[in-house]
C-alpha cells in the first residue's frame, strides 16, 4: 500500500508562486510514475504534471506549461510542484498520484487546497 500525503497549499495573488510537496510511504516500485492532478469546483479532474521516479521525465498539462515544473527527491521520497505566475484559474484542489505508468494511477493523496486571488 502506497500512501500520498500533500502539503503547501494556500493562498496567493496573482503572479505569486507557491511549491507544493508529495511525501510518499510504503512500497513502491522504481518504475513508478509521479503526477499532480487538479480539480476546481464544477469541473472535472485536470492533468497538471507527472514525473517519471526513475529517468526524471516530465510530462505537463498544456494549461501549466512554461509556468509549473515538477521534481523529485528520491532520497526523500518526495515529489514536488514549483508553481509560478500563478492565475486565478488555477484555483483547485491539488492531488498527488502515482501508478505504474503514466495515465494509470491507482494510488492518490486528500489533496491540498490553492487558491489564486485576482
Amino acid at each position: 500500500q502506497v500512501q500520498l500525503v500533500e502539503s503547501g497549499g494556500g493562498l496567493v495573488q496573482a503572479g505569486g508562486s507557491l511549491r507544493l510537496s508529495c511525501a510518499v510511504s510504503g512500497r513502491t516500485f522504481s518504475t513508478y510514475v509521479m503526477a499532480w492532478f487538479r480539480q476546481a469546483p464544477g469541473k472535472e479532474r485536470e492533468f497538471v504534471a507527472a514525473i517519471s521516479w526513475s529517468v526524471g521525465r516530465e510530462y505537463y498539462g498544456d494549461s501549466v506549461k512554461g509556468r509549473f515544473t515538477i521534481s523529485r527527491d528520491n532520497a526523500k521520497r518526495t515529489v514536488y510542484l514549483q508553481m509560478n505566475s500563478l492565475k486565478p484559474e488555477d484555483t483547485a484542489v491539488y492531488y498527488c498520484a502515482c501508478g505504474r505508468r503514466l495515465g494509470a494511477y491507482d494510488n492518490w493523496g486528500q489533496g491540498t487546497q490553492v487558491t489564486v486571488s485576482s
